[in-house]
């Protein structure tokens, strides 16, 4: 009788110093907050903000004049070419000759300015995108720690790794209603609402933020 009492206090104690053990390991797994994921259109985001279509419609305005140029010189362009092509045309070989050598001068300009205009415009969005892009990630960080999202996740590129998500996870719009609260912009009148958006550049994305 006297060892049996002795082993069941052995496994008593036994359970108690395994219970004991675990109780840390318990709690700390119950402190761990659930998580809470969401997903939000970046690129998107910034380009269809009251400040960001402000912005590029802006720089679309900067870059009519010179597309109103370059369109030009392609009308041009096109007279010279029906005028060698056009069959019994009444021109001299000299002026043929003149007339070709314009043409060909006139092409490599439009090509030489189309591409500097190009590039330019390209630049500009990229610069635009940039300064923009950095202030509503700083939004869109303050409002997730303020819903409590312990993961974002960017779904603007093609290549997401995202193949599902629900509609209620998605605050691409609620960034947007946040930096337009925040930064005054008023939204652009509908009936001339810029077409401009935002690039996609494969650097745009901001650097992650700890």
């Amino acid at each position: 009788m006297k060892r049996s009492f002795v082993l069941i206090a052995i496994l008593a104690s036994g359970l108690v110093l395994s219970a004991a053990a675990q109780t840390p390991a318990a709690a700390a797994r119950a402190a761990v907050p659930p998580a809470k994921i969401a997903v939000v259109a970046f690129e998107m985001a910034v380009g269809q903000t009251n400040e960001g279509q402000r912005d590029f419609a802006d720089l679309q305005k900067k870059y009519a004049p010179k597309e109103a140029a370059l369109k030009t010189l392609s009308g041009e362009i096109d007279g010279l070419a029906k005028q060698l092509q056009t069959p019994g045309a009444s021109l001299s070989d000299a002026e043929r000759t003149s007339k070709a050598k314009i043409l060909d001068e006139k092409k490599k300009q439009l090509d030489r300015e189309s591409e500097d205009a190009k590039s330019a415009l390209q630049q500009d969005m990229q610069d635009l995108f940039n300064t923009l892009q950095s202030k509503v990630y700083d939004v869109m960080q303050s409002y997730a720690e303020q819903q409590g999202y312990t993961l974002i996740v960017d779904i603007s590129q093609q290549q997401s790794p995202v193949l599902y998500a629900n509609s209620g996870s998605n605050i691409t719009k609620a960034v947007i209603d946040a930096y337009n609260l925040k930064s005054g912009v008023p939204a652009p009148a509908a009936a001339a609402a810029p077409k401009a958006t935002a690039p996609h550049p494969a650097t745009a994305k901001p650097a992650v933020k700890h």
